[in-house]
């Protein structure tokens, strides 16, 4: 049996992707993906260019519990936009089953943009569900197989053995995504693209490769 799935594809740069590496990369993988399943949707966020609310006090009744109601109504038209994007959106991831994030390392992170966009989608009752009375928070992505490849970008080539010190960002991002209940987080890293002895070009081709290695299983 085919099963058609939904990609979201996210790309958090302010640059062209023509002089973004990551970007580059990102757009290389979604051609691989749509070679091996043309059937399936492919969507796609630019963290730059769409609308992402700014996570305001005002929209939500506690964190990650948008307004409703009553409340909901005595916001002003600008902010009930907002509350109604901030919930485009949520109810956007939650309908994918496979994500690719593409972002370059920033100051050992990811740009703030992303960090942006997940206090939006990360909502209670959709995406997490927080037990006041038992003190608990957990993840509620783990309703179907979901799959994430995160693509980042960075100048230098970090060492194995001090990425997980080094390299904030992935780290950040494999362990929020595996909490909310995403088993199946793969990383590809495109290292020394400011560095002579690899440069952008020889980063993007060993992306390249790694892409190749797992494309088919993703």
């Amino acid at each position: 049996m085919i099963t058609i799935a939904t990609v979201l594809y996210i790309t958090v740069n302010s640059k062209p992707e023509h002089l973004s590496t990551s970007k580059t990369v990102g757009r290389i993988f979604i051609d691989k993906y749509k070679q091996l399943h043309s059937d399936d949707t492919i969507e796609e966020l630019d963290l730059y260019r769409d609308d992402i609310p700014r996570v305001n006090y005002k929209l939500f009744t506690s964190r990650a519990t948008l307004v409703h109601g009553e409340e909901f109504e005595k916001l002003s038209d600008d902010e009930k936009n907002q509350v109604t994007r901030i919930n485009q959106l949520c109810d956007q991831f939650l309908k994918a089953d496979k994500y690719v994030i593409a972002a370059p390392m920033w100051n050992v992170f990811f740009p703030s943009m992303l960090k942006q966009y997940l206090d939006c989608i990360i909502q209670n009752g959709k995406v997490i569900n927080v037990d006041t009375a038992n003190k608990k928070v957990e993840g509620l992505l783990d309703n179907k197989i979901r799959k994430m490849v995160y693509i980042q970008s960075s100048g230098g080539d970090i060492p194995l053995l001090l990425s997980r010190k080094v390299n904030h960002g992935l780290t950040y991002l494999h362990d929020i995504f595996k909490f909310l209940g995403i088993k199946k987080f793969d990383k590809i890293l495109v290292e020394g693209v400011d560095m002579k002895s690899i440069g952008r070009e020889q980063a993007i081709q060993n992306a390249i490769e790694d892409i190749d290695d797992m494309i088919d299983y993703f």
